[in-house]
C-alpha cells in the first residue's frame, strides 16, 4: 500500500533550494504532500527536517554544462520511483555578481567570463533541465515555472546588467517554451518577484520601500504560494504568463 501511495505522490524538482524563495517553496510543496527533489551547489543542510531530504537532494553546478547533464540523468533515475513522472520543475537558481564593495556591475564593468557564467546559470540551465526532463513532464502533464525578476524589465539600482538581461531573456524564453511545450500538455509560466525579504538583499533596499504601493517588502512565503498556484490544477489554463509579485512596484 505504501509503494502505491509513493507512486501516486506528486513530485517537484527545484533548483536554488538552499535559501530564500527556494527554501520557502520547499516548505510549501512539502506541506502539501509533494515529494521535493532539491538541487543546489551546496550539500543538504543537516538541520533541515524535510522527509527524505538527504536522499532527494542533488548537488549540481549549473555553471557547468557537463555537470548539468549529469544531474539530469540522476534526476531521471530518481523519478523512476514516481513512474518516471515529473509534475513540476521550478527553475529558481540564479546568480548576480557584484563589485567588491557590493555595488552593481553595469555593462561596461562586467567581465566577459561573468556574462557567460550568469547566462549559463540564469538562462541556459532552465531550458537544459526542461528539455532533459521533457519525457517525465509530458508523462505527468506537468508544469514548468521560471523565476524571472522585476529587474528584467527595467534598470535596477542593485541588480547588475548581466543578471537583469538574463532575466529578460528568461521571460522571453518562457513564452517560447509555452508555445512549444503546450501542445505536449506541459504548461510553462514565470514569476517575476520584486523586492523580497531574504538574507541576500542588497544594502539600501529599504530605500525602495516608499516606491512600493504596499509600502513593504515581499515575503518568500508569498512567492512560494504563487509558484504553487502555477504548478497545480488551480492554474490549469494559465500558460505563457509572467506573474508579477512585487506589491505594485512595477506600476
Amino acid at each position: 500500500m505504501t509503494q502505491l501511495l509513493d507512486s501516486e505522490r506528486k513530485t517537484l524538482i527545484l533548483t536554488g533550494a538552499s535559501r530564500g524563495i527556494g527554501h520557502a517553496t520547499v516548505k510549501r510543496f512539502s506541506t502539501a504532500g509533494w515529494r521535493v527533489i532539491t538541487c543546489s551547489r551546496h550539500p543538504f543542510p543537516e538541520d533541515c527536517p524535510w522527509d527524505a531530504g538527504p536522499d532527494d537532494h542533488i548537488m549540481i553546478d549549473l555553471a557547468s554544462s557537463p555537470d548539468t547533464h549529469a544531474a539530469i540523468a540522476l534526476m531521471r533515475e530518481k523519478l523512476k520511483a514516481q513512474g518516471s513522472r515529473l509534475h513540476a520543475l521550478v527553475n529558481n537558481a540564479a546568480i548576480s555578481p557584484k563589485k567588491l564593495d557590493g555595488g552593481r556591475l553595469n555593462t561596461l564593468e562586467t567581465d566577459e567570463a561573468d556574462w557567460k557564467t550568469v547566462f549559463q546559470i540564469n538562462f541556459f540551465a532552465p531550458i537544459m533541465l526542461a528539455r532533459g526532463l521533457m519525457a517525465e513532464l509530458v508523462a505527468a502533464k506537468g508544469a514548468v515555472v521560471n523565476v524571472t525578476s522585476i529587474a528584467g524589465a527595467r534598470v535596477h539600482p542593485f541588480a547588475g546588467a548581466a543578471y537583469s538581461t538574463s532575466k529578460a531573456a528568461l521571460a522571453a524564453l518562457t513564452r517560447e517554451m509555452a508555445a512549444d511545450f503546450g501542445p505536449h500538455g506541459v504548461r510553462v509560466n514565470a514569476i517575476s518577484p520584486g523586492e523580497i525579504e531574504t538574507s541576500i538583499l542588497s544594502p539600501g533596499t529599504e530605500k525602495i520601500i516608499p516606491q512600493i504601493p504596499q509600502r513593504r517588502l515581499g515575503q518568500p512565503e508569498e512567492v512560494a504560494r504563487a509558484i504553487y498556484f502555477l504548478c497545480t490544477d488551480s492554474s490549469s489554463y494559465v500558460n505563457g504568463a509572467e506573474l508579477h509579485i512585487n506589491g505594485g512596484q512595477h506600476v
